[in-house]
């Protein structure tokens, strides 16, 4: 089995993997939730009230999050089912939890030879902002933050060899 470092991209690295990780996350925002999404330079200082996680497992190891508040979260389960704001509440964690599953299984499809030698965990979706989470992680997170209808989603991939 190769090492995350060893697994090619862009320029041989995981931080080659921003620009496949972007066009991922760029496509399922236009194609599921009909909007696009504007890239932030700077992570904001809070992490979000909502996390949904994905792992990675096979050649490639590793963990996507996809983190954002509660209104945004409202607002792509809206997007996605055809819902106002008001009756997402119900499906939110089902639509974030799928979200994050398609941005993965995207993302994992756009890296050479990874589409069958790597499979992806049921969503995990967790609220509030009062946890921490450890990860196996090899390399620093490849993350992304992204302004959804003005407020942040921020998008992160670790990986474990």
């Amino acid at each position: 089995m190769k090492t995350a470092n060893e697994i090619t991209s862009p320029n041989g690295t995981p931080e080659g993997w921003l620009p496949l990780l972007e066009l991922a996350v760029r496509e399922v925002f236009e194609i599921m939730l009909g909007c696009k999404l504007d890239l932030q330079a700077e992570p904001p200082p809070a992490a979000g009230e909502i996390t949904a996680m994905v792992g990675l497992a096979g050649q490639l190891c590793g963990l996507l999050t996809l983190r954002c508040g509660t209104k945004s979260a409202a607002l792509m389960t809206g997007k996605m089912l055809g819902l106002e704001v008001d009756q997402a509440d119900g499906q939110m964690w089902d639509a974030l939890g799928e979200i994050a599953n398609m941005v993965a299984g995207n993302f994992k499809n756009k890296l050479t030879g990874m589409g069958d030698k790597c499979m992806l965990s049921v969503p995990t979706v967790i609220t509030g902002s009062d946890y921490s989470c450890r990860s196996m992680a090899d390399t620093s997170p490849v993350e992304l933050t992204f302004l959804f209808e003005g407020a942040p989603v921020i998008v992160a991939v670790e990986i474990h060899s």
